[in-house]
């Protein structure tokens, strides 16, 4: 009896243990109130599923993963199709965590279940993640390329978002590739938002790119500015040699680092919020493109023309370029925003869905495209006038009086904070430049922070700033250790640490020459150099160290002192800086286009914008077809080499001749060879000796260390040479003065028109925009190489108040320039005061 209760308890167990195994596990009485049931993972099977096997169980919540966001069938799909499906995603969780049901075929990537409460922990995906339907998805990084090289480094700006997008729930990803050498148990990447860290990842993905999600703490995001941080502490696996660190480097995917907003309402975008969000593309470039039917009519360049700058501005993205079409609407897509400009009669054939009153009112609006759904800037009216109307309202909030002085140099959108604008005597905390404490483990430290000096600004060849240094570093630095300071990429200063035991810096002056200043943004770095006797022996895991080194403190000041302000023409850098003098002429600046087609247009368009970013307002404009028409004003000649006029070219001493001698080279065609550089090389070859060598190595000792060169050894400067591009060159901006040397003239041509539409696009970037300078820069889209011819002689323009003070620190900075100037009028001085002094004394005392 005994035997036959058991054998019966044991039926029964098997039977419910059976029936547990194949219950699908239920949290219903678990989950929120309002929250909808989860749905189980999508996945691909592998072979139908024959009917005698039972269903497979739905996939557990567990709290270390990321659970599958539930498909709401009334969601509408964006325009952008979802990828196929990627690799199951792997979970690296921040404590151990059970592992999650193990999946028979490749997952969907999913995002977090609405309500669900989730992990502080990264996850990481393969880089070419599929997008959610239902998502919209913001590109936040503004450079085609973004590295974060060193044991440290840091880079901030700022993305700007709409209130439904601030309000969404949101998820970032970045995507990521380091070097082989960087030690991942020691080395993080850490991404801040509005100065909060949201989430740190190990630097370990040296094969191939890893993508990486963190779920945005709610309210963290706002309307408007945002600001963006990433951080790299980066550790070299073996090596501990200062030179090593010059080996680390992870560097983020622009196309795979994007913020991620649920629902449609982040996408719907209207009034100018939606043009200050218009973000970038996968590649960090912004594109308008502008739909304008009566293009080539008379008349609409200038209220065009207004209109890019007003939208260059209200955007403030770094990379911006514009297209002008005249038949269709553009295709849509992250960064980009098309704009429809004309009168209602000749807009109605391209968009026959025009708003009623467009045919009676000025209009500006957005609308919806009806292929894609994506936003359209819509500008129209009864007329043309109306038009520039409604322009206007767009435009005019971005309008400031060029009298009124600006305090910043506007530069958040690619690197915050923005550019102080020092015009004399100050010190600032580098707080507020940026810098914050840091406690420094490593061999080479590094941080920057970037200051803004005005287009007259005359300093080059005598000033001198300070940084007054808060630091201190561990009693393990040996002597011979030192600190750097650079200045645009340039070693300006350096500091050597030549005591022991360790020391703090207060208030310790740095002096940093200005000989590297230029008009507009400067950027300058602090890098400290640590040389220790644990890196000499460099035992396994030395690398690892956290015992701080070094110390920055952000009470640290910057010091900039009274500065020579002149102008200068010509001076292209001041142009690119500040947009001298354009951006100063309260009276409409001419402006020569030698036609009005869409490559023209564009380019035209692209470089005002940029030049209404840097003046930091729109500039108005005159379109004249004539020099004759212009006088003594300063202007702006923009075209192909063949329409420019023979007089622009002279007054920037360009040759004549290259109107019918510069042609682009094919790649068919090899490239030309410079003869004058040939020459060169050639006489070297022939002509050199030792006593030649002696004389070059004595001409080198006397520039490095005196800064003394042929130029300066002269009593006047040389005249400028007339030049002539040279058939590789794409692109050539060339500056000098007006006939009557009252204006400055600007000229910006190239072989074609689809040349300068190309060659401007490019030039106009972040990254090439600073380079130009001298009074003619070239660039070559074959090889991509900024050149810029110097300025050998240029005219003062007064800007400045004048003063005793000015005045005297105008004539330290040019008798620095001329040395031979500066010793003859020494030398006239020294002997006049001899005579004065010999005549005086043979007046006083008793007579022979």
């Amino acid at each position: 009896m005994r035997k036959l209760f058991v054998a019966s308890l044991l039926l029964v167990g098997t039977s419910v243990f059976a029936y547990a195994q194949i219950s699908p596990f239920d949290m219903s009485g678990e989950r929120p109130a309002g929250t909808p049931p989860v749905k189980p993972r999508l996945t691909l099977p592998a072979q139908p599923a024959q009917p005698s096997q039972p269903a497979p169980a739905p996939v557990p919540v567990v709290p270390q993963t990321v659970a599958p966001h539930p498909v709401q069938p009334s969601a509408p799909a964006q325009s952008q199709a979802p990828t196929p499906a990627a690799p199951p995603v792997s979970v690296i969780p921040a404590t151990p965590a059970p592992a999650p049901a193990p999946q028979s075929a490749p997952a969907v990537p999913s995002t977090p279940v609405q309500g669900q409460p989730q992990p502080a922990t990264p996850v990481v995906r393969p880089a070419a993640a599929a997008p959610q339907i239902g998502d919209f998805r913001r590109y936040i990084v503004p450079f085609s390329e973004l590295g974060l090289g060193g044991e440290y480094d840091r880079r901030s700006w700022s993305i700007y978002l709409t209130t439904e997008q601030a309000a969404a729930k949101a998820r970032f990803t970045f995507t990521y590739q380091n070097a082989v050498v960087v030690a991942p148990e020691v080395s993080q990447l850490t991404v801040f938002i509005n100065n909060r860290a949201i989430g740190q990842q190990q630097v370990g993905s040296p094969d191939s790119p890893s993508a990486v999600s963190f779920d945005v703490p709610p309210g963290l995001l706002q309307p408007g500015a945002n600001l963006i941080t990433f951080e790299a502490n980066q550790r070299h696996r073996t090596d501990c040699s200062i030179d090593s660190t010059y080996e680390l480097w992870s560097n983020i995917d622009p196309a795979g680092t994007y913020l991620s907003f649920a629902g449609r309402d982040a996408g719907q975008l209207s009034g100018t919020d939606a043009i200050r969000a218009i973000g970038v593309d996968g590649t960090g470039k912004t594109e308008f493109d502008l739909v304008v039917p009566a293009m080539e009519q008379p008349g609409t360049a200038k209220p065009l023309l207004r209109l890019a700058q007003g939208l260059s501005l209200l955007s403030g993205m770094p990379n911006q370029i514009f297209a002008f079409g005249t038949s269709s609407l553009p295709a849509g897509g992250p960064g980009k925003m098309a704009v429809l400009v004309g009168t209602a009669a000749e807009l109605r054939p391209i968009f026959p869905s025009l708003p009623q009153g467009a045919e009676s009112a000025p209009l500006a609006a957005f609308v919806t495209d009806p292929r894609s759904g994506s936003p359209i800037l819509l500008i129209s009216g009864p007329s043309w006038q109306a038009v520039s109307t409604a322009i206007d309202t767009i435009v005019s909030p971005t309008d400031r009086a060029p009298e009124i002085r600006r305090d910043v140099l506007t530069t958040q959108r690619w690197t915050a904070p923005d550019a102080p604008l020092l015009f004399a005597d100050t010190r600032i905390p580098l707080s507020q430049l940026g810098i914050r404490t840091v406690d420094f483990s490593g061999r080479r430290f590094r941080t920057g922070f970037n200051v803004a000096v005005p287009a007259d600004f005359y300093a080059n060849a005598y000033g001198e700033a300070k940084i007054l240094l808060d630091a201190a570093y561990s009693g393990k630095v040996l002597p011979g250790s030192h600190i750097d300071v650079y200045v645009n990429g340039n070693i300006a200063s350096t500091v050597p640490i030549a005591t022991t035991n360790g020391g703090i810096f207060r208030q310790l002056p740095i002096r940093v020459t200005m000989r590297h200043f230029k008009p507009g943004l400067n950027s300058i770095a602090i890098e400290a150099v640590l040389m220790t006797e644990d890196d000499a022996a460099c035992a396994p895991g030395a690398t690892a160290s956290q015992a701080p080194r070094f110390a920055l403190f952000d009470t640290s000041e910057f010091h900039m002192p009274d500065f020579a302000r002149v102008g200068q023409r010509p001076n292209l850098a001041a142009m690119a800086g500040t947009s001298y003098p354009y951006g100063r002429n309260p009276d409409p600046t001419p402006l020569f286009i030698d036609r009005t087609d869409a490559d023209t247009l564009s380019a035209t368009a692209t470089l005002l914008g940029q030049l209404a970013i840097t003046a930091g307002h729109p500039i108005a404009i005159d379109t004249v077809a004539s020099p004759s028409v212009i006088g003594d004003r300063s202007a702006i000649f923009i075209g192909s080499i063949s329409q420019m006029p023979a007089t622009a070219l002279t007054q920037v001493n360009v040759a004549t001749a290259s109107q019918a001698s510069w042609r682009p080279v094919t790649d068919s065609q090899p490239t030309e060879i410079d003869n004058g550089k040939a020459l060169e090389e050639w006489r070297s070859r022939i002509g050199g000796g030792a006593l030649q060598s002696r004389i070059a190595a004595f001409s080198d000792w006397l520039r490095r260390n005196f800064d003394i060169t042929g130029a300066s050894l002269q009593f006047v400067p040389n005249a400028e040479q007339v030049f002539t591009p040279s058939n590789v060159t794409s692109l050539m901006v060339a500056q000098g003065k007006s006939p009557d040397g009252g204006g400055t003239w600007t000229v910006v041509t190239a072989p074609s028109a689809k040349d300068l539409r190309e060659g401007l696009n490019s030039l106009a970037s972040q990254t090439n925009w600073p380079q130009i300078a001298g009074h003619v820069t070239t660039y070559s889209s074959r090889t991509g190489k900024i050149e810029s011819v110097p300025v050998t002689r240029f005219d003062f323009v007064p800007t400045a108040g004048l003063s005793i003070a000015n005045y005297r620190l105008i004539a330290a900075n040019w008798l620095s320039t001329n040395i031979l100037s500066y010793s003859f009028l020494l030398v006239v001085l020294s002997l006049l005061i001899g005579l004065a002094t010999s005549r005086m004394l043979s007046r006083l005392g008793r007579s022979k």
